[in-house]
Formats: C-alpha cells, sequence, structure tokens
C-alpha cells in the first residue's frame, strides 16, 4: 500500500518521472481549456448556440478535476494538510461550482448560477504552483508587506489633504460636490487613471491638480522599487520538483533525503 501510494504521489505532486511530467502538461492543458471555456460561456452568441457543447465540455472537465482532487488527498500521509492548504481550497472551488449547480434551479437561482460560473474563474489559479519563481515573489511581497501598508497610508493622507484642499478651492458646478468625491478626484489623479469625470475649473485648482499628477509618477514606481529591493536579496534556488508526503512542502535541495520543513523522509516507501 505504501509503495502504492508513494508512485501516486511522485506521479501528481512531482515532476522528476516521465508520468509525472504528463500529468502536469495534461492538467496544465485542461486548466487553459476550462478558462477558456468559461470565457465562451459568458459570450450570449456563443452560449446560446453550442451551449449543450459547452456544458458536456464542463462537466468531464468538472470531472477531471474531481479525481485529481480525490487522488491527492488518496496520496498524502496528512489529508487534512492538503484539503486547507491554499491550493487544496483552489482544487475544491475548482470542483464545486458545477455540483452546486445541479441543486441551484429555477429563476431564482440565476444569480447564484452566476456566481458559481465565475467562481470557475479561480481554477486559473492552479497555474501558480507550476511557476518555480513565484515563491522568491511571494517571499519578498511578505517582506516588504509593512513598507508597502506604510507607504500606501502615507498616500491615503496625501489624498484626504490634497482632497479636502480642492473641495475649498472648487465649487460644485466643478464636480467637487463634497470632501469624499474630491478625494475621490485626487485618487483617480495621483495614481495617473484621469476618468475625467471630475475636473478643476479654477488656474489655482489646475495647478494643484498639475502637481498631484507630477506627484503619481514618483508615487507609484515607490511599490516597485520596495518589492524589488527585497526580491535581489533572494534567488531561485537549485532545487527539485520532490513535494513532502508528509507536510506538502516543495522546493527541496536536489538530492535531499529529508524535508527541510518537517524532517520527514521524502522518499519514505518501507
Amino acid at each position: 500500500m505504501k509503495k502504492w501510494k508513494h508512485k501516486l504521489h511522485e506521479v501528481i505532486f512531482e515532476a522528476d518521472t516521465p508520468q509525472g511530467k504528463l500529468f502536469d502538461v495534461v492538467l496544465l492543458i485542461t486548466i487553459l481549456l476550462s478558462v477558456v471555456l468559461v470565457a465562451l460561456e459568458s459570450v450570449s452568441t456563443i452560449d446560446a448556440k453550442y451551449h449543450s457543447l459547452l456544458d458536456w465540455a464542463e462537466w468531464i472537465i468538472t470531472v477531471l478535476f474531481s479525481l485529481e482532487y480525490i487522488l491527492r488527498i488518496l496520496s498524502v500521509t496528512r489529508p487534512w494538510k492538503y484539503i486547507f492548504s491554499f491550493y487544496g481550497i483552489v482544487d475544491l472551488l475548482s470542483t464545486l461550482p458545477k455540483y452546486l449547480s445541479i441543486f441551484l434551479v429555477g429563476t431564482h437561482s440565476l444569480v447564484a448560477l452566476k456566481a458559481l460560473r465565475l467562481l470557475r474563474v479561480f481554477r486559473i489559479l492552479k497555474l501558480t504552483k507550476y511557476i518555480r519563481e513565484s515563491s522568491v515573489l511571494l517571499i519578498a511581497l511578505r517582506a516588504s508587506r509593512a513598507k508597502i501598508l506604510v507607504f500606501i497610508f502615507g498616500v491615503l493622507i496625501l489624498c484626504i489633504i490634497f482632497g479636502s484642499f480642492m473641495y475649498l478651492i472648487e465649487d460644485e458646478a466643478s464636480g467637487f460636490t463634497s470632501i469624499p468625491r474630491s478625494i475621490y478626484w485626487c485618487i483617480v489623479t495621483l495614481t495617473t487613471v484621469g476618468y475625467g469625470d471630475i475636473a478643476p475649473q479654477t488656474p489655482l485648482g489646475q495647478l494643484v491638480a498639475s502637481l498631484i499628477m507630477i506627484m503619481g509618477y514618483g508615487i507609484i514606481a515607490v511599490p516597485t522599487g520596495i518589492v524589488t529591493a527585497e526580491m535581489s536579496k533572494y534567488k531561485p534556488l537549485d532545487t527539485n520538483t520532490q513535494a513532502c508526503p508528509h507536510c506538502l512542502t516543495q522546493s527541496h535541495k536536489e538530492g535531499a533525503i529529508y524535508c527541510h520543513h518537517c524532517a520527514q523522509p521524502l522518499n519514505d516507501v518501507n
């Protein structure tokens, strides 16, 4: 039983063998196909013409994802670790919507059905596990989250100050009818979005708007610099695709015998 479980784990969670690589390729194609089907289903003309075909294709993909989910649970030593992990939840969200749609019938359930269909787009998150460099990006984002939060808080203070100032300068005819609406304009201007639904009309207001626009270019570069500085501290390790069957930790060094997280053997087939 342990040998069978180890073989299943090697195929599903790793890509060191031809079977594991084939499994990953098939799964990647299925994920991409699923996202394309969800997009096509949202086009009313295509859905009206090919609804039955799209529905059958969606059921086939859902069954494949369901089998994958069950096999992943069976192949790990501690199933709950996978079930409540990020990818476990994503895998569950990939399968549930289609099954739940069976029980939601009638016109009163149309909104819920639409939400369930959109929920299938989360299948695209299954692709992240195949991007090796994503681990470095996640580490950099975690390390820089405090700096980014302080930066965002500072930008919010600037928007409140400048928004309130613009409310005093401009009149209601220009669209600055309240401080919250003026703050909204400041955020749109500072981020260089520029919807154009509100625009200053007075020379002083236009001068302040110009300063905010120029300031926006410098502010946008700050979060990028923070994350880039953190990313420069890390580099992808020379890793293999082995995943610990006990705690599901990945990114082990080549030739590793034990998991660097839980110290359990990576190839425990005895």
